[in-house]
């Protein structure tokens, strides 16, 4: 029997206790977070609730502490629970600084256990098509993602506070390891960020961040992220321009380009990730099995994203080799 325990009250924390539950091997034994909704969670899940989450983790039982609430809250948590002897399962980002993540990849190593950051972007369809077909175009020149998310008003939520959710490409750490994962080393960063809103610097009511990253040996590629009230169109397209042909996709469709013309792509769902999540995770604490992605990749991204966090704040080319 695995028994889990779940930091966090929001809408991932819900659906990890629902996925979890559908293991006969696997048992709840507690949630801790935001009081007003941790009364709900317990008679939903038929478990104990901590307002602590220190008492959650040293609760009978636990082997697998789950950290899934505010961005700023992974790395305490999760150092808790590692110091503790326990698993941990924890959702991008692991820290909101690159120091911080490595201090947690330590703890795991020392006392051998599972440090697993959830990085659902590498098992999406977009991304394994991309990945499938990029032998189609020959040598990647330039990529470029742009995801951008209109709301209005900007609503008042930790995910529009720097201080809790953390640097954009920090705190939307998934952008930038969807091309780490594929290219690995980045020799230098820029990066440009705007943030506006009448309760700045705690809250925003937009925030536009655009990155360059120059791999060492691959493309270049340009991230840009935004969201909040004065963003008009919604967009989520990714484009790789290769010597012999191009990939580009829009939402949850693709095409490849080339000199012969264009074909459209077969792209996988983009729904029940979190599920395949769950399932390796609970493979590889069971049974031994490997899990689809190593906290040192995520690390390194969170790396990479701190850099472009440095270059916006000095206006800087930074260096990482």
């Amino acid at each position: 029997m695995l028994g889990v325990g779940i930091v966090g009250t929001g809408f991932v924390a819900n659906l990890r206790g629902e996925l979890f539950s559908q293991y006969p091997e696997v048992k709840i034994l507690g949630y801790a977070g935001t009081p007003h909704r941790l009364a709900e969670l317990g008679a939903k899940f038929n478990c104990p609730v901590f307002p602590d989450p220190q008492d959650l983790i040293h609760q009978t039982g636990i082997d697998l502490v789950v950290v899934a609430n505010t961005n700023s809250d992974h790395y305490p948590i999760a150092k808790l629970a590692l110091t503790a002897g326990k698993n941990v399962v924890v959702e991008y980002p692991p820290a909101l600084t690159y120091q911080e993540g490595v201090e947690l990849y330590e703890l795991a190593q020392k006392h051998n256990k599972l440090l697993h950051i959830e990085h659902i972007e590498l098992l999406g369809g977009i991304h394994q098509a991309m990945v499938a077909h990029l032998p189609q175009i020959g040598e990647v020149l330039f990529a470029r993602y742009v995801t951008t998310s209109p709301q209005r008003p900007a609503p008042a939520k930790w995910t529009y506070c720097p201080d809790r959710y953390g640097f954009p490409l920090v705190g939307a750490l998934s952008r930038l390891h969807r091309f780490t994962a594929v290219w690995g080393e980045v020799a230098r960063v820029s990066c440009q960020v705007r943030y506006r809103g009448e309760h700045l610097p705690q809250r925003y009511s937009y925030c536009y961040c655009d990155a360059q990253l120059f791999f060492r040996h691959g493309p270049i590629v340009q991230v840009h992220y935004s969201k909040g009230e004065y963003c008009w169109q919604a967009e989520r397209s990714l484009e790789i321009q290769g010597e012999r042909g191009g990939l580009f996709f829009q939402g949850d469709s693709g095409k490849l380009v080339a000199a012969e013309g264009e074909r459209v792509l077969t792209v996988g769902p983009s729904r029940g990730l979190f599920a395949l999540d769950t399932q390796q995770v609970v493979a590889h604490l069971l049974a031994g099995k490997p899990l689809y992605v190593q906290p040192s990749s995520s690390l390194y991204a969170l790396q990479v994203a701190t850099a472009c966090q440095r270059a916006a704040e000095t206006d800087k080319i930074i260096d990482l080799v």
